[in-house]
């Protein structure tokens, strides 16, 4: 074959030679640009109009703000009351989960600014809850630490936290039941409805703590925890549709399943929305870092599933079985955690029209959320506006709160980067 090739190209006459062989180049570059440059060439034409420079530049003017006003190093800005425009900050606690957020914004918005400013104010934030290190009473010490912590290491190259990281990974594995296969997540004592092992559906994001910390000198346990984590979660926590439960009791013995239940959804049996966004963005990261199919295709069934369920603004209602009624309220929360995690998908997976559809249906969440509808620019000092955390419980409803703005900013930083390797 190769000498018949040769033979031709002898014969052809020198535009042609010259066309052929301009082509062939083409070729070979465009085999070599990797998947995130694929998603960005493929989509430069779509029809999403983002100003992705204003909406960063207004998450930093919005930063400005409210900076100046965060100053008490003993709390951390948690929520913005509806119709108020100050952040409502609570003390650093070791019970309470929100307090890594805060210093992960600061960190992205360094990121994707390159303001030192951000890195500053980022370190004094970050450093003011090493102690968090040893939290064994739940499982959120991964959203208390990694955002705060292991961004710092990435980011802000602040490679003494190394050591803060992989003993807070062995405090979050020490909650791990090989009994269930899964990490307990929460305190019976705190959550007496349930009297043995719970395991939430929010526990997916903790995993990348374990993943970070068996690639950067920590136990090779904490790898194999978090898989075994993600496989019976995938295998007990959804329905056949792909929708999710939010909490599961366990037998702390048997491993068998007591109760399917919620506590921040409508019911029991009802889909809610930042419940199916944590598993959206939960798969995606556990098949970035294992690179097994099984967790892309759950990844896919999750995010089309709910895809299929959004309303025409892209931001659902706190809970999707309630989403009918114009009065219930929104959870922009969801929306940006689902906008993170589907930048993230449009680069993992292989085919070039799922590619383009992540991406866009990303960008569209993201031009939303960066509304007039949505932002906060203006009306009060957070990012976002419209957010729910826990309506059922009576609280966080119509606020603007701390971990939407981190997921939002993490969405704009990712996006950022992938239009800068077109």
């Amino acid at each position: 074959m190769m000498d018949n090739n040769l033979n031709l190209l002898k014969e052809l006459r020198f535009p042609f030679k010259k066309l052929f062989f301009t082509g062939l180049l083409v070729f070979i570059i465009s085999c070599k640009n990797s998947k995130t440059q694929q998603i960005a060439l493929a989509t430069s034409d779509n029809n999403v109009s983002l100003d992705l420079d204003k909406l960063i530049n207004d998450c930093e003017s919005q930063l400005e703000i409210a900076a100046p006003k965060l100053t008490d190093l003993t709390k951390h800005p948690r929520l913005i009351e509806t119709n108020e425009t100050e952040w409502k900050q609570v003390p650093n606690d070791k019970l309470i989960w929100t307090s890594g957020f805060y210093p992960g914004i600061l960190w992205y918005t360094y990121e994707a600014t390159g303001n030192e400013r951000w890195k500053e104010e980022a370190i004094k934030r970050t450093e003011v809850f090493e102690d968090f290190k040893n939290i064994t009473e739940h499982h959120d010490i991964g959203f208390m630490m990694f955002p705060a912590y292991g961004l710092g290491y990435e980011i802000g190259g602040k490679k003494e936290y190394k050591d803060i990281l992989i003993t807070s990974a062995n405090s979050l594995a020490s909650r791990y039941n090989p009994k269930v296969g899964t990490i307990r997540s929460w305190s019976n004592k705190m959550h007496p409805r349930w009297q043995q092992h719970i395991t939430i559906i929010d526990n997916m994001l903790n995993l990348e703590l374990l993943f970070w910390s068996a690639k950067h000198g920590g136990s090779k346990s904490h790898y194999d925890i978090a898989v075994k984590h993600a496989e019976t979660t995938m295998k007990n926590h959804f329905r056949p549709d792909y929708t999710s439960w939010h909490v599961i009791e366990y037998d702390s013995i048997s491993g068998a399943i007591l109760n399917r239940h919620t506590k921040q959804g409508y019911a029991d049996n009802s889909r809610w929305s930042r419940g199916q966004a944590w598993g959206v963005y939960g798969y995606t990261l556990v098949y970035k870092e294992t690179k097994d199919k099984k967790f892309l295709d759950f990844a896919q069934k999750l995010a089309d599933k709910y895809l299929s369920l959004l309303p025409e603004d892209m931001v659902p209602a706190w809970d999707f079985d309630v989403q009918n009624d114009p009065k219930e309220e929104k959870d922009a929360s969801a929306a940006a955690v689902v906008a993170s995690a589907l930048l993230d998908l449009s680069t993992l997976v292989d085919n070039k029209e799922d590619q383009e559809r992540y991406y866009n249906e990303a960008l569209k969440m993201l031009k939303s959320l960066g509304s007039e509808k949505y932002s906060a620019v203006g009306k009060a000092d957070s990012f976002l506006l419209h957010s729910t955390g826990a309506k059922s419980l009576g609280h966080e409803i119509d606020v603007a709160l701390i971990y939407a703005d981190y997921y939002y900013i993490e969405a704009l930083d990712r996006l950022k980067k992938i239009q800068e390797k077109i």
